[in-house]
């Protein structure tokens, strides 16, 4: 069943009223997470909030290093005055959306095929943080639901061991929104012919309509999303933004700062 819009589990709700920082897929490049980090803590104003649009684990060489990054940054950002929970908000990307479906490999009907094809797309180093070999995986992957199902607990126990982690990966949100319905936030597009609880995985591998959407998409003035797969670059029109500067894969990393009103008012890169 299609979830509710008013879903807590699924979507997050932001302030209307303040200004939303939105920091593009990040691909496991901590290095550069790192100086964008120590760019937004000079640039950030009290009541500012901050969405990371997904895709922190991925390509790059130090996934857990990353991860922890973006808890210490949370840290922070939370010891400061007057900034709640909710202030701070990490969207589901098609990375964890992969990491979490290998973790449920062995209910998989074609395990085999399914993580070649999560390796191809970039499965590889998050497998490899935490302790995955790839060649084990396969031959249990061939072997049967038994081997195959040790082989992912120990994947699981492997990553429980990173203070933090596991907790971050189950409250990974679908979108966020303001609460005046202005400025909609998402990984990597959607499909503007579905309402927003039945887009299913148009959250995370996007749609051909995002590209096409030439006016507000329902009541939202503002369309941003972290991650492009065919890989444009940094665009901002009327209707939407991408802030995918293909970080991960030799490109920069890429926050962008939106008004109360829809309108880009900075970027940064790292």
């Amino acid at each position: 069943m299609a979830a509710s819009i008013s879903d807590n589990n699924v979507f997050a709700t932001l302030r209307g009223s303040g200004r939303i920082w939105a920091v593009g897929a990040i691909h496991g490049e901590v290095g550069r997470l790192r100086a964008l980090h120590a760019s937004l803590a000079q640039t950030m104003k009290p009541g500012d909030q901050i969405v990371y649009l997904g895709d922190i684990l991925g390509y790059g060489s130090d996934v857990r290093a990353t991860i922890d990054e973006v808890l210490v940054f949370r840290r922070s950002f939370l010891a400061q005055p007057g900034v709640e929970v909710d202030d701070i908000v990490f969207l589901r990307g098609a990375q964890e959306e992969m990491w979490q479906k290998l973790l449920q490999l062995q209910f998989a009907p074609n395990p085999t095929e399914v993580l070649k094809w999560m390796l191809d797309h970039g499965i590889g180093p998050t497998l490899a943080a935490y302790g995955g070999n790839i060649e084990e995986g396969m031959l249990a992957a061939r072997d049967g639901i038994t081997p195959l199902t040790k082989w992912t607990s120990a994947l699981r126990q492997n990553m429980r061991l990173y203070d933090g982690h596991t907790t971050l990966m189950s409250v990974l949100k679908h979108a966020a929104y303001t609460d005046d319905d202005g400025l909609l936030f998402v990984h990597a597009g959607i499909d503007p012919t579905r309402p927003l609880s039945a887009q299913l995985d148009a959250f995370w591998w996007g749609s051909s309509g995002f590209e096409l959407l030439d006016g507000p998409y329902g009541s939202f003035r503002m369309v941003v999303r972290g991650s492009d797969r065919r890989r444009g670059g940094v665009r901002v029109g009327a209707f939407t933004a991408t802030l995918d500067s293909g970080c991960g894969l030799g490109g920069p990393l890429t926050a962008a700062c939106f008004g109360a009103d829809g309108q880009m008012l900075q970027m940064l890169e790292a």
